[in-house]
């Protein structure tokens, strides 16, 4: 009996879970210490109340013979899958209905998407970057490629000429570092892409934070990008969906490479691996894209953003470069005085009793700086940054 050996590959503890470590261990050592977390990205505030009525009607459907529903459809409901075609018109993006595929998040997508590709794909990343991107194939033996995200392009890679990448991952606005692509630059990966007959993996989660109206929300608003591109996205930071888990994969039926239609491949794969998104859930989900729901959600949207502004108004106020903040619910800032991102995160927690994200965690470019989100609660969020502000200002 053996073990997949690519798992001795992986980094011993998996970023958050060390982060989770060393904030459980303060908080055992010091019961009197008032610890606030804005590290992880998961949301505070509540399911909007018309989610949440159209998951409970939902569960009374189950409970009733003639509403009864077993198993979903692979693809997930056409109602739902129907409402995400039509929330992407709002915006100007046309996918239809047939090529959406109703999934429980972009995190488990971006990890499965590669069940349906060989091995011997070389896969591009931007470096920072999300873990499970790295990780996921790592446990699949593939080899893995970076383009460099720093200072000096504002955090935002862009293709590298001396490679040719088979399978690219790209996350706009970006976790962890809160840059957005504009639609040039994301019309060079496209055409990068094409040219290189790959394919891009585009984690759109937070797509419903741009403010931007001049940054594409969707990769298939750029030219060329239905015959290289698969997008991921989730109700989970624009809903608060966190623990609720749906999201959705969008792969354009003309899609093919080596002799396959990738829609077809994807369909097979959640055909064998997934039984689907729950009844409730999904119910859930049509009622995120109602026009109620929609109103009722941006109104928390909101509520991140003006989270995301204070913290990034204390930078501009202590001097710290940072990007995110605007189009994006998480802060990326340059750790002050030179400090390393582990150290600043020992700093912080031991002498201000914050938790934020070091972003040696996402790559070797994010030795330096740090990741602050903006999805805690108004009055946490406030006192945090007065006390990050009181620390760094003496």
């Amino acid at each position: 009996m053996k073990i997949n050996r690519n798992f001795d590959n992986l980094v011993p503890n998996y970023l958050f879970a060390e982060v989770a470590k060393r904030t459980n261990e303060f908080i055992k050592n010091n019961p009197d210490k008032k610890v606030i977390k804005l590290g992880i990205g998961d949301v505070t505030l509540p399911l909007a109340p018309v989610v949440v009525e159209a998951m409970k009607q939902g569960a009374d459907e189950l409970g009733n013979k003639e509403t009864f529903k077993g198993y979903p459809d692979y693809e997930g409901y056409e109602f739902v899958r129907k409402a995400v075609s039509d929330y992407y018109k709002g915006f100007g993006v046309d996918v239809s209905a047939d090529e959406i595929l109703i999934t429980d998040g972009a995190k488990s997508d971006s990890g499965n998407i590669g069940d349906i590709f060989g091995a011997d794909n070389l896969v591009l990343v931007t470096d920072p970057v999300y873990p499970v991107y790295v990780d996921s194939n790592i446990m699949a033996g593939r080899k893995i490629v970076y383009a460099d995200s720093n200072a000096d392009n504002g955090f935002a890679a862009m293709p590298p000429k001396d490679i040719k990448a088979d399978i690219i991952y790209l996350c706009s606005p970006n976790n962890p570092t809160g840059s957005a692509y504009t639609y040039d630059e994301l019309k060079e990966w496209v055409d990068y892409a094409n040219a290189n007959d790959a394919i891009i993996i585009y984690d759109a989660a937070y797509e419903a934070f741009i403010t931007d109206e001049n940054l594409p929300r969707s990769i298939f608003a750029v030219e060329g990008a239905r015959t290289c591109a698969i997008e991921l996205c989730s109700l989970s930071k624009t809903a608060g969906f966190t623990g609720t888990r749906c999201g959705y994969t969008v792969i354009p039926k003309e899609l093919e490479r080596d002799g396959h239609n990738i829609y077809n491949l994807w369909y097979r794969r959640e055909a064998t691996k997934f039984n689907g998104v729950s009844w409730p859930v999904q119910r859930a989900a049509a009622a995120v894209f109602s026009e109620e729901g929609q109103r009722q959600i941006r109104e928390n949207i909101a509520y991140y953003q003006e989270n995301a502004r204070i913290i990034a108004s204390a930078m501009d106020e202590l001097g710290i470069y940072y990007t995110g903040g605007k189009n994006s619910p998480y802060i990326w800032l340059e750790c002050p005085n030179g400090m390393g991102s582990w150290e600043f995160f020992d700093y912080l927690l031991e002498n201000a009793n914050v938790v934020g994200t070091p972003g040696e965690g996402f790559g070797k470019n994010g030795a330096g700086y740090f990741r602050l989100t903006s999805f805690g609660d108004r009055e946490s969020t406030v006192e945090a940054i007065e006390r990050i502000k009181k620390l760094l200002s003496e």
